[in-house]
């Protein structure tokens, strides 16, 4: 079998926690080579998504490190049932880096989600011409072909909420975020009025952290919190100018679910966030 250049997220994430497992269990990977007839080498590249593996042979190595915890195996080989091909965001592979692919496949499998954002709008929040000012500002600069594909993925993200039951979601964001006149005084109220809009929807939770609140909350770039199908599945999206990192040592998930605790306790409740934002709104 041959390995896998690119990897996503997914399949990224899927090895990992096999090598959890059998690092919990005080297992080899010539032990586990063994069992599944295959050497150590293939092992490594399993254990870090390079190669595929089948549900079986999930199920036997669970045995082997005595996991008997049956929604967490059941969901690792759920993964292994994906492919390339069956989801949307695979026909910009090849089109757009694979951030912007692991991105959609994060949201679209996630349980719950909760974001907070320092100085821009949640990227399934945003219009399609605060999105293309956003792209427009990157240096060096796009091409417009780049530009359009990054905007028509980032309008499709939104189908999350299209679904019949689609994911709770919490925004928290800041004051800054708000006064940002992204792409000039119309679209930024455009985007405004239809965060107004967003927030309205059953399953959003909009809240504004205000340049008034007395606490600090440390946090300089973009954090989007997914919750897995089980909690051991948990991820955490760091966004940077650099690229965007997928955090999920137990360590980073605790760090970062006590940081949306706090931006919640100093954040002001969601009725009165969504006067917040009419008030600004108006003032544009």
């Amino acid at each position: 079998m041959p390995t896998r250049d690119n990897p996503t997220a997914r399949q990224v994430r899927l090895g990992a926690e096999l090598r959890k497992l059998r690092e919990r269990s005080c297992k080899t990977a010539r032990e586990a080579a063994g069992l599944i007839s295959t050497d150590q080498a293939k092992i490594s590249h399993m254990e870090a998504g390079r190669i595929g593996v089948s549900e079986d042979r999930i199920r036997r190595l669970a045995v082997l490190y005595s996991c008997d915890d049956a929604p967490l195996i059941e969901a690792l080989c759920a993964i292994t049932r994906e492919h390339r091909g069956q989801h949307w965001w695979d026909e910009y592979r090849g089109v757009l880096a694979p951030g912007f692919l692991d991105i959609a496949e994060l949201e679209h499998h996630a349980s719950s989600l909760r974001c907070l954002q320092p100085v821009t709008f949640p990227g399934v929040f945003q219009t399609e011409d605060y999105a293309r000012a956003l792209f427009a500002g990157v240096l060096p600069k796009l091409p417009t072909a780049d530009i359009d594909a990054r905007v028509e993925h980032r309008m499709k993200r939104q189908a999350i909420f299209e679904r019949d039951s689609p994911p709770p979601f919490e925004a928290i964001v800041h004051e800054a975020a708000l006064r940002m006149r992204v792409g000039g005084r119309k679209v930024a109220r455009g985007q405004l009025e239809y965060m107004m809009e967003i927030a309205a929807q059953p399953q959003v939770s909009l809240r504004v952290i205000p340049f008034t609140s007395e606490d600090f909350v440390e946090v300089t770039q973009t954090v989007l919190y997914a919750g897995g199908v089980v909690p051991q599945l948990d991820s955490v999206h760091i966004d940077t100018p650099f690229g965007g990192r997928i955090l999920h040592a137990a360590t980073d998930l605790d760090s970062y679910r006590a940081l949306f605790d706090l931006a919640e306790h100093v954040s002001l409740d969601p009725d009165e966030s969504r006067n917040f934002i009419h008030h600004i709104a108006r003032e544009l």
